[in-house]
């Protein structure tokens, strides 16, 4: 099977499916089985280092930095299922565009997030250390950011953002319900 096809099934069967013997049958030596998050990150984690073996020249793990991984996210963007209309569309900025177009499919801006955060992980598990991580670097935060704001103006839907909740317990002006319901789902990018 080409990189392609491998990455692709990989990044695909997110974490509906699992390919590790401890979770089709369990394990001789008496272990869990890992949950999906884990069994999602180790997938993420060994395709991203078959891309960088199939690289040419290859590689090596040590001298990964930020440039590979935001290669690796744009090398994603092929597989992607998400349209995201360009400025030229006459849907553009459209949340539910009438009919179709020709725009790209891309990764979404919360896969590429969620992918970048288990691939972070996973590197300090694998050996790494904090301080050289590729996956949090300035630059991935950065590509992030401007995929999100991207695709929100694409769709329509600006991305507004959420102020943290306070650990105070005096209320803001106006009430704090409102702050209250919409903290309580917000997703945060740790550096």
């Amino acid at each position: 099977m080409s990189i392609e096809g491998s990455i692709s099934k990989d990044f695909y069967e997110g974490s509906s499916s699992s390919s590790s013997p401890q979770a089709s049958g369990g394990s001789s030596h008496g272990s869990t089985t890992p949950s999906r998050y884990e069994s999602q990150k180790r997938r993420d984690w060994n395709t991203f280092c078959q891309y960088l073996k199939n690289q040419r020249p290859p590689v090596p793990l040590s001298h990964c930095n930020s440039n590979q991984v935001l290669e690796f996210l744009r090398y994603l963007d092929q597989f992607g299922k998400t349209k995201v209309h360009i400025q030229g569309c006459m849907f553009y900025g459209q949340p539910e565009p009438p009919n179709p177009c020709t725009c790209p499919l891309r990764q979404a801006w919360g896969s590429l997030d969620a992918l970048i955060g288990r691939l972070r992980a996973a590197y300090e598990e694998n050996g790494g250390s904090q301080e050289t991580n590729p996956f949090a670097s300035g630059a991935i935060r950065v590509y992030l950011r401007d995929v999100r704001e991207c695709q929100a103006k694409a769709r329509g839907i600006p991305y507004k953002k959420k102020k943290k909740k306070t650990t105070s317990t005096s209320q803001p002006k106006g009430g704090g319900d409102d702050q209250e319901s919409s903290s309580t789902s917000m997703m945060h990018f740790v550096p």
